[in-house]
């Protein structure tokens, strides 16, 4: 994990790289055309190649096949519909179940109904032409769908933008909350992971619930940030006024994300995660069912960690010992389900311990979803 100065830093870059990104835009679109008549395919061609990169195709197989290496880089695809080998409707279907957002546009000389209403309905198309068309009127076509595209484009880049942004704050708060106390680096990290280690055993899972559950991991302590480093790294036994200084943390962690709209909902997991099963945890001494279960699933992964990770006051203690604790408080301080689920997960447990990082990034939902297509940006978070 990298130090809190560097995980700043990152901050930073990304902060910068977001808004490089933001102002970007395509000089010149990357356009496909198909047509098996040369003459059409001439003229669409001359029209379009001093405002765009063309490339063509004679039929719809070679198109399809164009679409699946270059297709990333195009923003708008001109198709004659009959064609032999395959239709323009048919190799359109196609393009939109790889690449949805690419302009499609269908070029016909007779005006089917049929064929209209089949090429709206399966293929998302944008423009249908009569041939023959005036090349004026063509590029002005053109324009409107590229125009559409870049629209399309620039609210993804948005949307994932501010994802980089929500996913890079949270690593720097968790790191910042982590380095107030030299025994708990990385403990963030770790129960985060253990908890979605766990959260996959669990059937009905789904990937909203997955990205509010490492939310919550990767905050669970933020109540921390205001409470001294001389109580959290104290090495002896805390006096009852300092246990109930840390016992407020959960509560002071609520405060800190109730007003964030995004994170309501993780705000009331994290006021949770130190009640216990049988009902005699913290603050609110909340029972069984009573407990959000993300706030079970998270009271366990820090447990765990906090059981084989080194602390002031003693040594981090092995596995074995760990999973025989956690197995032996269930139905009293854990969910019994989630025990019994933690037991059959408990040897990726394991493996997780032993390289935390890549195991994380390979189980990250948050990370998942920035890499996604556009993984520069990504890569400044580590």
């Amino acid at each position: 994990m990298l130090k809190i100065q560097e995980n700043t830093n990152s901050y930073i870059e990304t902060f910068h790289k977001v808004i490089e990104e933001s102002n970007k835009r395509n000089t010149k679109h990357l356009i496909l055309l198909v047509d098996d008549e040369p003459d059409n395919l001439a003229l669409l061609r001359r029209t379009l190649r001093s405002k765009y990169e063309v490339i063509t195709a004679t039929n719809g197989k070679e198109a399809l096949e164009i679409v699946k290496q270059r297709g990333k880089e195009i923003s708008l695809i001109i198709s004659d519909q009959k064609m032999p080998i395959m239709q323009g409707t048919e190799f359109f279907a196609n393009v939109a179940e790889m690449y949805p957002d690419i302009v499609k546009m269908l070029l016909t000389g007779h005006s089917d109904i049929d064929i209209l209403v089949d090429s709206i309905n399966k293929c998302n198309l944008f423009q249908y032409i009569f041939k023959p068309f005036e090349p004026e009127e063509l590029m002005l076509i053109v324009q409107n769908g590229i125009e559409v595209f870049e629209l399309a484009q620039s609210k993804k880049r948005m949307l994932k933008d501010l994802k980089e942004l929500f996913y890079t704050t949270i690593k720097s708060i968790a790191s910042a909350l982590d380095a107030k106390d030299t025994y708990t680096h990385g403990h963030s990290l770790r129960v985060t992971l253990y908890s979605l280690i766990l959260a996959k055993h669990m059937n009905g899972i789904n990937e909203k619930f997955m990205e509010e559950l490492e939310t919550a991991g990767l905050l669970h302590d933020i109540g921390k940030i205001g409470i001294s480093e001389g109580i959290l790294c104290k090495p002896g036994k805390l006096s009852d006024e300092e246990y109930e200084i840390i016992k407020s943390h959960p509560e002071k962690g609520k405060k800190l994300l109730t007003s964030i709209k995004k994170l309501n909902c993780v705000s009331e997991w994290l006021n949770s995660h130190h009640e216990r099963w049988d009902g005699t945890g913290y603050p609110n001494h909340l029972k069984g069912e009573e407990i959000p279960i993300s706030a079970r699933i998270i009271a366990i992964a820090d447990t765990y960690d906090a059981m084989t990770s080194s602390r002031s006051y003693r040594k981090a203690l092995p596995h074995e010992v760990a999973r025989d604790e956690i197995l032996r408080c269930k139905g009293t301080q854990f969910d019994p389900q989630l025990v019994d689920i933690f037991e059959k997960a408990e040897k990726e447990f394991a493996i997780a311990h032993d390289d935390p990082e890549k195991y994380y990034k390979e189980n990250s939902i948050l990370r998942q979803y920035i890499a996604q297509d556009e993984g520069q940006l990504s890569k400044v978070v580590y």
